[in-house]
């Protein structure tokens, strides 16, 4: 009886232990380093770019055209949020004649925080209770003669 005893006890423990054990997963498209050393600015256009590094992670939207390759490790252990634990960012600028100007790369320490604004947008209208919408409908619609 002892030893079935002592092999429930221990897989308790390995399923424990390892239901601790932080999950690591990897996302995004960080060029290769030698291909990125390809990249001459004022000589390379962004077909050049995309030929050789694929298609970027986002682009500018507004202001200048920069291309963005973004990569990030995020640890999850057990029920925790997850964690960004490394973050790498190439910023790939082109000028007005599509040719590359500057490469810039960013780590974690370059990171920003955001501050999320709390605000509500008001919405006109009248504001009614649970109960009115329940039971407004009723008698709404009755029978009215089409003549």
């Amino acid at each position: 009886m002892k030893p079935v005893i002592l092999s429930i006890v221990c897989a308790v423990m390995i399923a424990a232990v390892s239901a601790c054990a932080p999950n690591v997963a990897i996302r995004g498209n960080l060029p290769d380093p030698d291909k990125l050393a390809e990249i001459v600015p004022g000589e390379a256009s962004r077909d050049d770019v995309a030929i050789l590094l694929g298609s970027p992670s986002s682009a500018a939207t507004f202001g200048e055209d920069v291309w963005y390759y973004i990569a990030a490790r995020v640890e999850t252990v057990a029920f925790n949020q997850p964690q960004v634990i490394d973050q790498q960012v190439v910023a790939i600028r082109f000028g007005e004649n599509g040719l590359v100007t500057a490469i810039d790369t960013y780590d974690l320490d370059d990171a920003r925080a955001v501050e999320i604004v709390d605000r509500v947008t008001p919405t006109s209208g009248k504001e009614i209770t649970i109960l009115q919408q329940l039971i407004g409908n009723v008698g709404r619609f009755a029978g009215k003669n089409p003549e």
